[in-house]
């Protein structure tokens, strides 16, 4: 039987998932930027400005949308050495209801000066203590899960985090793979699935987000996702974004995926290399044929699934799962989400 793990029926909608303006430290005010993104075919914008969660209500239309979110940074103690040695979790929060207008990890002293005209006093009810630690992070995402948001865990690597500041978060939805603002400015492990694929074989259903990070129009239209739903509508997008009907690009497009009796079928803009990865060392590929390229890829994952199916019965940690990246002829790549054997059919 044929499981689709994109949605067969729908739409596919390009979202930039992380974009900051004139509201806080950007250079392009909201309208600029919609009409930047719109014009090169996004559909959705999560309009992140720092600290403050501002409605954008006023730029959605029949054929772009914008999200609710702001992104929260929490700094480690700072030292001597200033700002560039110290390390930070920054999130983005995404509220699933355009009426949830509340921050619930608002702290007014960390509002940037630009912003503070902005705040209001249904904001100032809110005053969150902030502690740089996994369980002070893991309280945060709590509560804000808890309200009505979604929580992604962001770049890492400029924030000079590693695998023990990451994989004790619960409750994240997802994380970035690729911040293209960061990737520019040098934090070249910014485009990596190696904190994903670390949190994924902890069983932490994470999903891979690619995001601009704009503040200047050179971090822009560099990684982006793309959604399939049904209709651009707020609850519609959110639902899917929560469910993970999703991939995350620098580039290449992905239009149908789906198993059917144990053979994963990609179809997709046209590919180099396109390789299936799992938890363990069971991978496959194909392509990498430097005279042709590929539209699609069958890959027979019947053994995979035996031998997983095997190592639950015998009651090991395991947590099987794949996922599959496209990689085009620039080096460009899009990576599906991990989808977990105990989802399948």
């Amino acid at each position: 039987m044929r499981q689709y793990l994109l949605p067969e029926k729908g739409n596919f909608y390009k979202a930039n998932m992380h974009m900051h303006t004139t509201v806080s430290d950007g250079c392009w005010t909201p309208e600029q930027a919609k009409e930047e993104y719109k014009k090169r075919g996004y559909s959705i914008m999560a309009y992140t400005d720092h600290e403050v969660m501002i409605p954008h209500d006023e730029l959605n239309d029949e054929n772009f949308l914008t999200i609710l979110s702001t992104e929260i940074a929490v700094n480690a103690p700072w030292s001597e050495k200033g700002f560039w040695y110290v390390p930070t979790y920054h999130i983005n929060i995404y509220a699933k209801d355009p009426h949830e207008t509340v921050n619930p990890l608002f702290t007014e002293e960390k509002v940037f000066p630009k912003s503070r005209e902005l705040v209001t006093d249904e904001m100032r009810k809110i005053h969150y203590e902030r502690h740089y630690s996994v369980e002070a992070m893991n309280e945060m995402i709590a509560t804000a899960n808890k309200a009505g948001f979604l929580v992604s865990y962001n770049h890492p690597f400029w924030s000079i985090q590693g695998y023990e500041d990451y994989i004790g978060l619960e409750g994240v939805w997802g994380v970035e793979l690729a911040n293209y603002g960061c990737f520019r400015m040098g934090y070249q492990l910014d485009n990596s699935m190696q904190p994903i694929d670390d949190m994924l074989r902890k069983g932490k259903r994470v999903f891979p987000l690619a995001t601009d990070d704009a503040h200047n129009p050179p971090d822009c239209f560099g990684s982006f996702i793309v959604l399939k739903a049904d209709r651009l509508e707020y609850h519609t997008v959110m639902d899917a974004l929560e469910r993970g009907d999703f991939y995350a690009s620098l580039g290449p497009t992905i239009d149908e995926l789906y198993i059917e009796d144990g053979i994963v079928h990609i179809s997709c803009s046209e590919a180099r290399l396109i390789s299936l990865t799992t938890e363990c060392r069971f991978a496959a590929f194909a392509g990498d044929n430097h005279e042709k390229t590929l539209t699609s890829a069958d890959f027979n994952i019947n053994k995979y699934l035996e031998l997983s199916r095997d190592t639950a019965k015998k009651g090991l940690p395991a947590k099987p799962y794949f996922r599959i990246t496209v990689q085009d002829k620039e080096g460009r790549t899009a990576h599906t989400r991990a989808y977990f054997v105990d989802e399948l059919l």
